[in-house]
C-alpha cells in the first residue's frame, strides 16, 4: 500500500514538473530590459512626409493583394500569436516538424524567445498609438474577424512582425543550411500584415531592426544561450548532422 502510494506520489510529482516546463513560456528579457525603440529606431513617419506617401502606395499594393487568393490566405494564416501556431508555418522551410512533442528542445527556446520579442514591442506602440490602416481609412482589412480586437492597440511597430522575423533569425541560427527558406517565410510574414491592412510597411521594416536588436540582446543571457545550445544539439541529432567545430 505504501509503495503503491509512493510510486503514485513520484508518477504525480513528475507530471506536475513536466507540465510547468511548457506551461512557463516566460520571456528572457522584460519590456524595460530590452533595447527601447522609442529612443533608437525614428518615430512613425508623419502623415505630410515623403516616407508616408510610401505607406500609402504600399497600403494600395496590400490590397491589390488580396485578389490573389492563395497569397490572401497565407496572410491570413500567418495572422497567429503563438510559438507554437507559428511553427506549424515554419517547419516546412526549416525542414523539420517544429512541435512540443517531435523537438521539445526547440519549443521550449521558441515559447520564451517569441514573448520577448513581443515585449520589445509594448513601449513603441504604447508611445505611438499610430492608427491602424483599416481604421485610418475606414475600410475593411483582409482578416475582419480581428478588427475589433486590434482596433484599440498601436500599429507602430508591428507585433506579428517582430515576432516573425525574430522566430525566423532564430530558426536560421539553429539550422543555417536553410537560412534562406526560412527568412523568405519571415520576410513574408510581415508583409502579410501589409497585404491584411493591419500594418503600414514602415511598421514592418521598423519590427525587422527592432526583432534583430531584440536577438542581440537575448545573447546576453546565459538562460538563452543553453537554451540555443540545446536546440542546436536537438536539430543536429534528429537531422543526423553533426555540428562542425571550429579549428
Amino acid at each position: 500500500m505504501r509503495k503503491s502510494f509512493v510510486v503514485s506520489a513520484a508518477i504525480l510529482l513528475i507530471s506536475v514538473c513536466v507540465q510547468a516546463q511548457y506551461r512557463r513560456p516566460t520571456s528572457y528579457f522584460s519590456a524595460d530590459s530590452l533595447p527601447n525603440a522609442v529612443l533608437f529606431l525614428p518615430a512613425p513617419p508623419d502623415t505630410n512626409s515623403t516616407q508616408f506617401a510610401y505607406d500609402v502606395s504600399q497600403y494600395e499594393w496590400g490590397k491589390a493583394q488580396r485578389l490573389d487568393t492563395l497569397r490572401l490566405r497565407q496572410a491570413q494564416n500567418h495572422a497567429v500569436n503563438t510559438a507554437s501556431e507559428m511553427a506549424v508555418y515554419f517547419s516546412e522551410p526549416f525542414g523539420m516538424k517544429i512541435s512540443r512533442e517531435t523537438t521539445p528542445a526547440i519549443m521550449r527556446l521558441l515559447n520564451r524567445a517569441v514573448p520577448t520579442f513581443q515585449a520589445s514591442a509594448t513601449r513603441p506602440k504604447a508611445a505611438y498609438m499610430r492608427p491602424r490602416p483599416y481604421n485610418y481609412y475606414n475600410e475593411p482589412s483582409g482578416l475582419p474577424a480581428s478588427e475589433d480586437r486590434e482596433h484599440p492597440t498601436g500599429s507602430y511597430p508591428s507585433g506579428h512582425t517582430v515576432r516573425g522575423w525574430g522566430m525566423a533569425l532564430i530558426l536560421a541560427e539553429i539550422n543555417p543550411a536553410a537560412q534562406d527558406a526560412i527568412l523568405l517565410l519571415g520576410y513574408d510574414w510581415g508583409q502579410s500584415r501589409v497585404i491584411l491592412g493591419y500594418h503600414w510597411q514602415s511598421d514592418v521594416d521598423a519590427s525587422r531592426m527592432l526583432a534583430s536588436a531584440c536577438l542581440a540582446r537575448m545573447h546576453t543571457s546565459a538562460d538563452f544561450m543553453a537554451d540555443m545550445a540545446a536546440a542546436r544539439e536537438e536539430y543536429s541529432r534528429l537531422s543526423g548532422q553533426t555540428e562542425q567545430k571550429q579549428e
